[in-house]
């Protein structure tokens, strides 16, 4: 519970099974699990509420249920592909009114920014159907915090029908603006690192460069923060350079013909982003 009695229940998506980089989220990171190191650093934002790690009903995920079993982390298991159906019956299972959305591939994730977004949303909650930190997103990719009431989750989960719907979760409800009031929180400082520097992890690239940022950072601090990884960057500039050339791939690129609400403005930040890779890439 928090302060207004209602019940916040955390879900992090995980599974082994991946296209680009298979069973990335077992990959070591300070000798644990990549996931149970951002499952940590979930935990240390005072107001996640409860984590559910929601995994699926495949044989391959059993090894995720039996760590978190070890951990002492609750556990789901759902659908493999309906992301929305897998959210919405774990939401349910864990009686959540209010649910918070982390995707797995996020191990460098700031606490800090976790209970920035779900501060602003419970101080705006008569404000906001659903409140995230990427519509338009300015914090480094691989942060990503959405939360949302469960009723309109439910709405989302009952008449969702398109699969890139069911897939990503919550497009159904961003992309309906006219529907849902959508709220969001930028980074402080009016910077924009979205498309400049990735924390997130798809490629064999992004799991070096995690590696070496927790390498530098986790010894002293095991909860960095952005800032702390951003000053780490312009001391090292050969350990930003690891993943560079992957910053702004990411998964709406292949749906721009369906996403309504990806603004002129979203698409001109693709553009100068493969305009700043093209600057990089020659100097």
């Amino acid at each position: 519970m928090n302060g207004t009695g209602k019940k916040i229940i955390t879900i992090i998506q995980a599974r082994r099974v991946s296209t680009r980089l298979p069973d990335k989220i077992f990959m070591p990171l300070a000798d644990r699990p990549l996931f149970i190191r951002q499952v940590e650093r979930v935990q240390a934002a005072a107001l996640s509420g409860r984590i559910v790690v929601a995994t699926t009903h495949s044989m391959a995920d059993d090894r995720i249920v039996e760590t978190c079993d070890r951990d002492n982390i609750d556990c789901f298991r759902g659908h493999p592909d309906d992301l929305l159906d897998r959210h919405y019956q774990a939401a349910r299972f864990y009686g959540a009114d209010i649910v918070l959305k982390i995707p797995s591939d996020c191990p460098l994730i700031d606490p800090a920014v976790i209970d920035k977004v779900i501060a602003y949303y419970l101080d705006n909650e008569e404000q906001y159907d659903y409140v995230s930190n990427l519509h338009p997103a300015t914090y480094p990719d691989g942060n990503d915090v959405e939360i949302m009431p469960f009723s309109v989750l439910e709405q989302a989960w009952s008449d969702a029908t398109k699969l890139m719907e069911r897939e990503h979760t919550t497009p159904y409800i961003w992309e309906r603006p006219e529907r849902f009031r959508i709220g969001n929180v930028e980074m402080e400082g009016d910077t924009d690192y979205s498309m400049t520097h990735r924390f997130t992890i798809d490629y064999e690239e992004d799991y070096h460069f995690i590696r070496a940022v927790y390498e530098a950072l986790y010894p002293s601090n095991p909860l960095f923060t952005v800032q702390d990884i951003l000053d780490l960057l312009e001391r090292r500039p050969d350990i930003y350079a690891i993943n560079r050339h992957l910053a702004g791939v990411n998964w709406y690129r292949h749906h721009l013909d369906e996403l309504k609400t990806v603004s002129a403005e979203e698409t001109k930040k693709l553009d100068n982003n493969y305009r700043w890779k093209l600057s990089t890439t020659k100097s």
